[in-house]
């Protein structure tokens, strides 16, 4: 069979055209590749920059408030804080530059939980104006050591430039003069860059929470405020400083705006309503009872919120009509209402069953002698240490909802960080003045316990010859750099009890170098 092919007959005008639109094709082909390329070229750049942008900052400080910020504004009870936030005072602060509002309060006020909603306010406000800076401080009495001066100037100037779409000149500087030789900037270099990145800004505000548990020693807390203050004069900044009264930071404030902070009735209310469920059926089954328990609680807290949430836990054991009243009527005022309500929650602690007892003091003995913050698989761990065995068994594990529900209310865990606390600062100071009497061998079983878990077989080998090595280590044995760095510090308040225990691991000659080890690792 012959196949026939037709002739094509081309006039030149189809060829031109034919020509024309290949042309075209072959063009935009290629300008569509070129365009491809360059924004693979411009992603991978973009990639790196951002990057190298991050590095630059973790290197300038490695301090993130912001899983604070978001675990206390969570706490925030639904439309409490307005009264701050809607007073003419706070008002005139936000729309005044270089201003100063110095917020004193008692302790358990709300201070904290007010400081999370001015930020939460301010950011909101000025979400979409890239020429207003914000940055904010969570002081913290258990984290003084890393909170010096130096860390949290650096933590401000981080946050700034965290904020500006372009790394500032002045950062790129800082960096490049240090990182070849591995050093670390001085006060006055952060200071002086803190400065120059505050001017690209037309408005800047920083918030600080809880001053008065700044370090003191070294004159740190001076030496910070005094820089906070030259900021603000240079940089028209505007401070929010909240503290506990104390004469030797008041003095600081005499010229500036003052706004006594205290829980408003309407916030206490609002507490209180959100928390009327959780109490005995005897209660939620008469509304006048329910009136009563509000008003007799909003007497006696007189303008301290904590005071509300303790009270409302201890109501939560009071099974009968006559009990909830008793207590009701016994309710102690003033600052040394606490001491009455802690003593009053522990009172509750040993009316549980034994274990339930001993597991609760163990928990409040750990966090309240602990060198820093512990993590809830930290603090899990070290309840599971079985002194004198040479292995960890995970099967002893308690979860961290046990634990928690055992310590009547006194603990609590920030979500974002998984740290477990102590409900407030006042509860540490209660124990720390009442250890003798409520936890009197702490120190002694602490250092046990670390001793313990840093003599594990597993550490026979001695120090990691590689990072990725110690860094496995440490994720199957949580607590071994806890132990490892600060079983000494524990060991001061026992050496007598537990001298032969000290010798037997400083005889250990591999264990005692993995020791070592992970104490000089960051």
């Amino acid at each position: 069979m012959k196949r026939v092919w037709k002739r094509l007959n081309w006039k030149p005008e189809d060829i031109t055209q034919l020509r024309s639109r290949v042309s075209s094709n072959i063009s935009l082909l290629n300008a569509f590749n070129g365009r491809l390329t360059r924004y693979n070229v411009e992603k991978l750049v973009q990639h790196q920059e951002n990057q190298g942008y991050q590095t630059l900052l973790d290197w300038v400080s490695m301090i993130d408030f912001a899983p604070q910020q978001s675990d206390f504004v969570s706490r925030r009870e639904t439309g409490t804080g307005q009264w701050l936030l809607e007073s003419a005072k706070f008002q005139a602060w936000v729309k005044t530059n270089q201003q100063t509002l110095f917020c004193p309060g008692i302790p358990g006020a709300g201070k904290t939980i007010l400081t999370s909603i001015v930020v939460d306010y301010l950011s909101a406000s000025f979400q979409r104006d890239t020429g207003v800076g914000i940055a904010y401080l969570y002081c913290n009495f258990r984290r003084k050591d890393e909170q010096k001066a130096e860390e949290l100037l650096a933590s401000l100037l981080k946050q700034l430039a965290q904020g500006l779409y372009l790394l500032p000149e002045s950062m790129k500087h800082l960096y490049d003069r240090h990182k070849n030789n591995r050093t670390r900037p001085t006060f006055n270099e952060i200071s002086s860059t803190l400065q120059s990145v505050g001017s690209l800004y037309s408005k800047i505000f920083i918030v600080i929470d809880a001053l008065d548990e700044c370090q003191v020693s070294d004159g740190c807390r001076a030496r910070f405020l005094k820089e906070c203050f030259a900021f603000q004069l240079k940089s028209k900044a505007n401070l929010f400083i909240t503290s506990r009264s104390i004469p030797e930071i008041n003095e600081h404030f005499n010229s500036s705006i003052r706004l006594e902070i205290r829980a408003s009735d309407h916030d206490i209310q609002r507490y209180l309503d959100g928390h009327m469920s959780q109490l005995p059926r005897c209660v939620l089954r008469s509304s006048e009872l329910q009136k009563e328990v509000k008003a007799e609680i909003l007497k006696a807290v007189d303008g301290m919120f904590l005071l509300a949430q303790l009270y409302i836990d201890s109501l939560k054991g009071k099974k009968s009509l006559k009990a909830i009243r008793t207590f009701l009527k016994t309710l102690p005022t003033g600052l040394k209402a606490y001491d009455r309500a802690y003593k009053d929650a522990m009172e509750r602690i040993e009316g549980q069953l034994a274990e339930e007892e001993e597991l609760a003091k163990q928990v409040l003995s750990w966090i309240t002698c602990a060198k820093r913050p512990l993590t809830t698989s930290e603090l899990e761990h070290a309840l599971a240490v079985e002194i004198g065995e040479l292995q960890f068994d995970q099967a002893n594990l308690s979860l961290i909802e046990d634990i928690v529900s055992v310590c009547a209310g006194l603990v609590t865990i920030d979500d974002k960080t998984n740290i477990i606390r102590l409900v407030h600062y006042t509860t540490q100071e209660y124990f720390e003045r009442t250890q003798a009497h409520w936890f009197p061998d702490a120190e002694a079983k602490i250092t046990r316990a670390c001793i313990t878990y840093i003599s594990f077989a597993s550490f026979e080998a001695g120090s990691c010859h590689t990072d990725e090595e110690f860094d496995t280590q440490l994720v199957h044995y949580i607590l071994y750099n806890y132990a490892a760095k600060n079983w000494g510090y524990h060991a001061r308040a026992c050496l007598q009890e537990l001298q032969q225990s000290i010798i037997c691991l400083l005889e250990s000659e591999s264990k005692l170098s993995a020791c070592i080890q992970a104490m000089f690792i960051p």
